[in-house]
């Protein structure tokens, strides 16, 4: 076959240390550092395949490269690539999959354990010396609660919803998965979403960011959680109404939040989500949950393999496109 152009759109979204390995067909390669929504259309005009981790691909810039058969994604998320257009196009597209399943969920209990044991508060507040003011060998200005007999919801049960749900039940919590908000009726092994809300101690989030959840956890949701939960959301900024977090943080509706995660990466200066790091009881990481060395070599080899598998007419992790 003719030599496949490879475009990769943002190769600085992986750390330059790790090798990312070329796809064994004849191919001339092409790796942008990063690319602006400007630059995409001119980038890609003469891409058969495209690489992107978090780079748009709108239908109207789609529509200007004529050569486009396959999109690789980097990623597991598809939020950032019109797949109906894919669909019209016929333009194969291919995420990675289970790549994080250990290194989303040991972040996902980094944040819980750090929140549920104030280890933030008590660091800063030795640093500024109160354990010499204190006098004696330990002091309590700040509430340790263990995970030991809490129940843990989670929405989303895929690979990443299931790996948390099985440490959880290691540390001896109780677990229940969310239902859909829409659910008609009880399914088996899923409990209600509204009843997740109001009886969960620690609520994580593991789903996708479509139109069905974007913006499901808001002011009536906080409303309902009755039991002041910790909320962590390793998965999607948009899945929470960040207004309304601040408000649940100000107001005591839970007992502090953990995310990896904002509706805009990075945030600008002005960002709703910067303001709550005045709160003690909020932790904030720059979406690199996902992002252990061991998962990152993962995810590589899997974008080249789905290449490869491409390029044998046997497309794999396909999410959107017609094949034949």
């Amino acid at each position: 076959m003719d030599p496949l152009r490879i475009v990769f759109l943002d190769r600085d979204t992986l750390p330059a240390s790790i090798d990312i390995p070329a796809p064994a067909v004849p191919h001339e390669w092409v790796a942008h550092a990063r690319t602006r929504p400007d630059q995409v259309a001119e980038r890609i005009l003469d891409a058969d395949i495209i690489i992107t981790n978090k780079v748009a691909l709108t239908a109207d810039v789609l529509q200007q490269a004529p050569r486009l058969r396959m999109v690789a994604l980097a990623a597991t998320g598809t939020d950032n690539v019109d797949l109906d257009a894919c669909n019209q196009r016929r333009i194969i597209v291919s995420n990675v999959r289970d790549y994080a399943v250990h290194t989303v969920p040991e972040h996902t209990f980094a944040l819980m354990l750090a929140l549920r044991r104030n280890l933030l508060a008590y660091r800063q507040s030795v640093a500024d010396g109160r354990w010499h003011e204190s006098g004696q060998f330990c002091y309590f200005d700040f509430p340790v609660r263990d995970l030991a007999g809490s129940t843990l919801g989670i929405i989303g049960r895929g690979a990443l919803g299931e790996a948390v749900a099985e440490i959880a039940r290691a540390f001896d919590m109780r677990v229940q998965f969310a239902a859909r908000r829409d659910a008609g009726s009880p399914v088996e092994d899923y409990t209600s979403f509204t009843h997740v809300l109001r009886t969960s101690d620690v609520i994580s989030l593991h789903c996708p960011l479509n139109d069905q959840t974007r913006g499901m956890i808001g002011a009536a949701e906080f409303a309902l959680m009755d039991r002041k939960p910790l909320l962590i959301n390793t998965a999607r900024g948009g899945l929470v109404d960040e207004q309304a977090l601040e408000h649940a943080l100000q107001t005591g509706q839970i007992s502090g939040a953990g995310f990896d995660v904002a509706t805009r990466e990075p945030p600008p200066p002005d960002h709703p989500i910067l303001r709550l790091l005045r709160f003690p009881n909020f932790i904030l990481t720059p979406h690199v949950a996902w992002a252990s060395e061991e998962a990152i070599r993962a995810m590589a080899h899997q974008v080249r393999d789905n290449i490869e598998a491409f390029c044998r007419d046997a497309p794999r992790n396909v999410v959107a496109g017609f094949h034949g």
